[in-house]
């Protein structure tokens, strides 16, 4: 059973629908019981860096999360904000992420006359690094749904699961081992994001 952790933030209905159409078992939670019984989990995030973190510690769920992915190495996805907390810190705000990727997060920097908008709205492709995992069977460059101002930077660069292009080049896949993130939004990217779900949930 897929855990997808449920914290009060945001509408987490799309993954449930995109889930159902892979024919995937999936339960929208905020109960540690239940991501205890789970052999996957999925983190969204949205909205802001520290009010994620403090609605995730008022959850009492860090401790059951940090042992499902760290202790028993169950597969575990970060989707957007899910992806950054991944990390030590943010440039948006004061606390601590999970620390599980020795990486931070850092927000879009241009000059004036580069002409890119913040937030990074929109689809972009794809480019996957190394081993597809779960990026099998797409196109060589698929096309995802974005909408961040704010992007993962990984001190080790063998974590970078693929690159997207906007303005340069950023992080918009990661994968330690049994832990992964996107910064786009699977759940919004049609056949590609249904694809990506699929293959998560085979692993």
């Amino acid at each position: 059973m897929i855990a997808i952790v449920d914290i009060g933030i945001g509408n987490l209905g799309s993954i449930v629908s995109m889930l159902e159409k892979c024919k995937v078992k999936a339960l929208r939670t905020s109960s540690a019981s239940d991501i205890e019984r789970a052999d996957k989990i999925i983190l969204p995030g949205v909205g802001s860096f520290d009010n994620f973190m403090k609605k995730l510690d008022e959850s009492r769920l860090i401790p059951i999360l940090g042992k499902k992915a760290l202790d028993e190495k169950i597969p575990i996805i970060g989707i957007c904000l899910g992806m950054q907390i991944l990390g030590k810190r943010s440039e948006e705000g004061m606390l601590s992420g999970l620390g599980w990727l020795d990486a931070d997060t850092v927000k879009f920097k241009f000059k004036a006359d580069d002409g890119l908008r913040i937030p990074h709205m929109g689809w972009n492709t794809v480019k996957i690094h190394g081993e597809p995992s779960i990026f099998k069977d797409m196109d060589e460059e698929p096309r995802f749904y974005f909408v961040h101002s704010y992007h993962l930077v990984c001190k080790d660069k063998k974590d970078v699961l693929a690159t997207t292009h906007y303005g340069y080049d950023f992080a918009s896949s990661v994968r330690k081992g049994n832990i992964y993130g996107t910064q786009f939004h699977p759940e919004k990217s049609h056949k590609f994001g249904m694809r990506l779900l699929k293959n998560f949930s085979e692993l």
